[in-house]
């Protein structure tokens, strides 16, 4: 017999379809909302806590998986705003209204590419604490070379017209 511990476990585990996990979330108002896929179990989705200036103000720790898929669904049309920072090869999505940085993004041959902050996710709670990362000690094309190999390749942003 299950115990209710089961049971809340249970109940905390995100969706799976077709062998992977769907983890939801967004920002703090909700006018963006975020679906990650991944095939990799919570337990090796360490989060890279970034310790540049940016990411630590904002306590971005920032998830990815080279086979996952991204949708970043934003319900107004200027819901979501973009920044560039250091190297500016990256482009850090944010909500107009309340601030929340949901992902970072960067744009290599036509193909959008994407790490996920792991605390705009609903099951942030199920992953292994932030392991500190120092990409700002990177140049440019190290950083590119090393987000086409960690980063999530399918990314969806979509937008109201």
């Amino acid at each position: 017999m299950a115990s209710m511990s089961d049971g809340m476990e249970r109940q905390q585990a995100p969706l799976a379809r077709h062998g992977r996990m769907l983890m939801r979330g967004g920002c703090h108002c909700g006018l963006l909302r975020l679906a990650f896929a991944t095939s990799l179990p919570a337990a090796a989705l360490a989060p890279r806590a970034c310790d540049c200036s940016f990411c630590h103000r904002h306590g971005a720790a920032w998830l990815s998986d080279p086979d996952g898929r991204l949708d970043i669904t934003a319900a107004g049309r200027n819901a979501l705003l973009s920044y560039r920072q250091g190297s500016e090869a990256a482009e850090f999505r944010l909500c107009a209204r309340c601030g929340v940085l949901v992902a970072a993004t960067f744009t290599d041959a036509d193909r959008l590419y994407a790490a996920v902050n792991a605390g705009c996710l609903d099951e942030a709670a199920i992953l292994p604490p932030a392991v500190r990362v120092s990409p700002q000690s990177l140049g440019r094309e190290r950083k590119i070379a090393r987000w086409r190999e960690l980063w999530i390749p399918d990314v969806e942003l979509r937008l109201p017209t």
